[in-house]
């Protein structure tokens, strides 16, 4: 019933933090999961080892692409 007040009287500052922390964490665990799926394909049939800074720099790209799309979406186009 809390919920419903928020929305009634207008301060809305919480659920808009909420809508982009999950927003967030979506994105993180979607991007761990791209950089998991390089990982494998850049290890796939070669001897190059994918290092540690190369998978967060993957998920920090994979990120921030994810970011402008959602950008991009929740804006308008």
């Amino acid at each position: 019933m809390k919920f419903l007040t928020l929305l009634e009287v207008g301060g809305l500052e919480g659920l808009v933090v909420m809508i982009i922390g999950m927003i967030a964490i979506v994105l993180f665990v979607v991007s761990l999961v791209v950089a998991a799926i390089a990982k494998v394909i850049f290890e796939w049939n070669n001897e190059n080892k994918f290092t540690s800074g190369q998978f967060w720099k993957t998920v920090l790209i994979s990120m921030l692409i994810g970011g402008l799309i959602s950008g991009f979406v929740c804006g308008g186009m």
